[in-house]
């Protein structure tokens, strides 16, 4: 079976274009050009450009066989391995730490997703990951009236959204700090119940919005020195 052109998926890593990212940091490593990494790999250079440089689902064999032209895994180029909890990968021998500006990081956390949000309780500091949305750089979540994290209504509060890219040893961290409010304007509710409901994963009846208005906006990003931005 050909495997240069055929896509049946019988591992997907985390997002289609992290197998490519990895192939390709790990070839400019070894210092290996395409043309010697594809016929390594009984592949063609056409096709091991298409994946570096297009986000794409590749077979299982294609993958075996660019881990073992590599001198990787099949489970280092999906970026998978073991529950355990994340940043326990060995560290990049050539680590760069940047502070990012309140604009990299709203362009960060901007797409929405699972962040997370620390709160002061009787019993001492909480943090608990709620789905999130953003809207006119401000933080919206949907939470139960009596849930923890409606109790960070009033409060000063953190929202923590990251990503770590095991494989690459890099990733980025955003903070939002500000004024917890209890969002009750009905327009804005209904826009939101139309547009913008993020889908909280717990289930259930959450109709509480929580919007946070930023008062401090910091984020970090570290990767490796040879990986591009």
């Amino acid at each position: 079976m050909s495997t240069e052109g055929t896509h049946k998926a019988q591992a997907r890593p985390g997002h289609p274009g992290d197998v490519g990212r990895r192939v390709s940091h790990r070839r400019r490593q070894l210092g290996l050009s395409r043309e010697e990494v594809a016929a390594r790999a009984g592949i063609a250079v056409t096709y091991l450009e298409h994946l570096e440089s297009q986000p794409d689902v590749v077979e299982l064999e294609t993958i075996t066989k660019l881990a073992d032209a590599l001198g990787t895994s099949m489970w280092y180029l999906l970026g998978a391995g073991a529950p355990r909890p994340p940043g326990q990968a060995a560290p990049t021998s050539t680590p760069v730490l940047e502070d990012l500006e309140p604009s990299q990081c709203w362009a960060k956390v901007t797409p929405g997703g699972v962040g997370r949000i620390a709160v002061s309780t009787p019993d001492g500091p909480r943090v608990v990951p709620v789905n999130y949305h953003v809207l006119d750089e401000t933080i919206l979540y949907r939470t139960a009236a009596h849930g923890l994290p409606a109790s960070a209504i009033g409060q000063q509060v953190a929202f923590e959204v990251d990503q770590l890219d095991e494989a690459l040893s890099s990733g980025w961290s955003v903070v939002v700090a500000g004024i917890a409010e209890h969002l009750t304007d009905p327009e804005a509710l209904e826009w939101l119940a139309e547009h913008a409901d993020p889908g909280p994963w717990a289930g259930g009846t959450r109709q509480t919005w929580v919007r946070i208005s930023p008062q401090r906006v910091t984020g970090r990003l570290i990767r490796t020195a040879d990986l591009l931005p």
